[in-house]
């Protein structure tokens, strides 16, 4: 009976082992199944975790620009004719120039008869009105005050410049050059600008 007790206990005990290890194989199997779709997961958060880093750092590099505002050269050309009849209409010889919010110039016409300062004074009176967002002949009033303003290269604070403004900023200027006077010429480079809102 003793024999047969050892021989059952360690039979049992084989079997008890044996489940043992089948359980941990099966455990192990089960977490071995389970892992690649743990690693999977992790790698999907990580892949999400890259995007989101990446629409970040394009949010951010959007940050480092601006977005401005020109006149096309379309409506450019339209703001100087307009300003050019407005000054024949009268029989007035000047030159007409639009230049950008950099100062840069988009076109310039040199109407018929017009003196050969008038070219320089017209680019220069449109450099100084867009610089300063406001008529030149206001900007020639601040002199009194501030006559260095004078000094400072490729203006000219003489009444002739006017500029175009988008929602209050300047986006570009008209500068006409060659009327009797510089009352007349910014008449004519006001008359290019309302030119523009029709």
């Amino acid at each position: 009976m003793n024999t047969r007790t050892r021989v059952l206990t360690g039979t049992a005990l084989a079997v008890a082992l044996g489940a043992g290890t089948f359980g941990a194989v099966s455990a192990n199997a089960a977490q071995t199944g389970s892992a690649p779709a743990a690693v999977a997961a992790q790698g999907d958060a990580q892949k999400d975790d890259a995007q989101k880093a990446e629409a970040q750092k394009g949010d951010g590099d959007d940050r480092n620009f601006t977005t401005t505002t020109h006149l096309t050269v379309d409506a450019a050309t339209r703001a100087a004719q307009a300003s050019l009849q407005a000054a024949q209409k009268e029989g007035q010889k000047v030159t007409v120039t639009v230049v950008d919010r950099n100062g840069n110039t988009v076109v310039t016409l040199r109407g018929d008869g017009a003196g050969p300062q008038s070219y320089e004074s017209a680019q220069r009176k449109a450099y100084t009105a867009v610089s300063w967002n406001a008529p030149t002949s206001v900007l020639a009033g601040r002199l009194a005050q501030t006559p260095n303003l004078k000094d400072i290269p490729g203006t000219l604070f003489l009444a002739g410049g006017a500029p175009v403004q988008a929602k209050g900023a300047p986006v570009a200027g008209i500068g006409v050059a060659g009327a009797p006077s510089g009352d007349l010429d910014e008449k004519f480079a006001k008359a290019g600008v309302d030119a523009l809102d029709k």
